[in-house]
């Protein structure tokens, strides 16, 4: 089995993906896809699962490896476009064979933005995996919608959940705030999210407060983070009983007695566990904080509310219909991605080949620009001059391409913002 994946989140996501419909042990073969979120070897050790080979690739290197060393089962573990990119050039590499590998891609978590463009980018994979009943509706919905074959669509569940049930009594009592990269995007609303979780700390003194983040500075994830909370927090004089953490979010779960987030997949985690879990409402409940998922959930409150000692009691009927198992489903929730996955290895005479909804004749004003970004062709072939990674670089080459990252995450973390800010004047 092998899993591509362009961030940490998405690494995180696919190899337990893999291990989870694994119809038994496996052999993992790991490939990252070269770009601005490349994780680090520190992001890789969070996730805790091991793949039994690991190395950087580019578009053109890992069709090159798909060609010369088959698997039955690949995992995309990629943004939309990367995935609908790799389909087109999976579809040329595998279009003589007579037998090629299942593929299967989904979503790291919650789905609140770009439903019908990120599906439609997926379309074509054998499994298109939905974290819920509620996505697997929306799902085919949209397939449907427009005409193509929603018989992709497959339940699950989010594959990192698990961990001890919340008995509560944790000494001292603990809260945690899950931060996100870009949820919210502006210096006034973090710099107002930070003031309220110190203000919760000075409040209540006997309590530990933990600032949860999710990379160390010069690190990035999926999501751009212009604004680091590390940064903010440095001139704020924080209290001491409010900490900056890092790590896997399971093992800061294991003390949390109360998750306070915006809109954090971890709030599914915490709920799956019967963590009580909180999704603020300060800055309104809105797309684009992507907290309007969690209406209904009986989970939505503010920060007056949670200071003054409001906890919330989760609706079980929103549970359920959000793949957060908490009723304990979660040992059968990836049967049926296993028998798809197995029916399809067994099927005679192997699969037909890929067929993505978005071809030259659906979208030839869209999809050309798709692939070029992987620098594809129309057809899914590779076009001259594509950066490939046959080789291990060079001294030279490692410190022009860390130059580069550098200089890339200056533009997005400092000047960006502050043309930004000149553009508003």
């Amino acid at each position: 089995m092998a899993v591509l994946a362009d961030s940490d989140t998405r690494w995180k996501w696919g190899t337990l993906t893999a291990k989870r419909i694994a119809p038994r042990d496996i052999r993992l073969d790991g490939y990252l896809l070269r770009g601005r979120a490349t994780p680090t070897a520190r992001q890789l050790g969070e996730v805790g699962v091991r793949a039994d080979s690991l190395r950087e690739v580019t578009a053109a290197e890992f069709l090159r490896a798909m060609d010369e060393e088959p698997c039955d089962v690949l995992v995309l573990a990629l943004v939309g476009g990367a995935v609908q990119a790799m389909l087109h050039g999976l579809r040329r590499v595998w279009e003589d064979r007579p037998r090629r590998p299942v593929v299967v891609t989904g979503y790291v978590g919650v789905v609140y933005e770009k439903l019908t463009d990120g599906l439609l980018l997926r379309h074509g994979a054998d499994l298109v995996l939905a974290n819920s009943r509620q996505d697997a509706e929306r799902f085919r919905a949209v397939y449907e919608g427009v005409g193509a074959d929603a018989g992709a669509v497959t339940e699950v569940a989010l594959p990192f959940l698990g961990g001890a049930p919340h008995t509560g009594g944790h000494e001292p009592y603990t809260v945690v705030f899950a931060a996100q990269p870009s949820v919210p995007d502006t210096r006034a609303d973090r710099t107002y999210l930070l003031n309220r979780l110190a203000g919760h700390a000075r409040r209540h003194p006997e309590r530990e407060v933990l600032l949860k983040l999710r990379s160390r500075p010069g690190e990035h994830t999926t999501h751009i983070e212009e604004l680091p909370y590390q940064k903010l927090a440095r001139g704020l004089g924080l209290p001491a009983n409010l900490r900056l953490v890092y790590g896997h979010m399971g093992e800061v779960l294991d003390r949390t007695d109360l998750l306070v987030t915006v809109s954090s997949t971890a709030a599914l985690e915490a709920l799956h566990r019967r963590i009580p879990t909180a999704i603020l409402t300060d800055l309104g409940v809105r797309e684009a904080l992507g907290n309007h998922h969690f209406v209904g959930s009986g989970c939505l409150a503010s920060w007056d509310q949670l200071d003054a000692g409001h906890r919330p009691a989760p609706d079980e009927e929103w549970l359920a219909r959000q793949g957060v198992a908490a009723d304990g489903t979660y040992a059968t929730a990836f049967d049926a991605a296993r028998a798809r996955i197995a029916e399809l290895l067994d099927r005679p005479g192997g699969l037909p080949p890929l067929t993505p909804y978005y071809t030259p004749v659906t979208a030839p004003g869209y999809l050309p620009g798709v692939l070029a970004r992987h620098h594809l062709g129309p057809d899914g072939t590779p076009l001259p001059g594509a950066p490939a990674a046959d080789r291990e670089p060079g001294p030279v080459r490692r410190v022009v391409r860390r130059t580069a990252r550098g200089a890339y995450r200056h533009g997005v973390q400092r000047v960006a913002p502050v043309i930004r800010r000149m553009g508003e004047l």
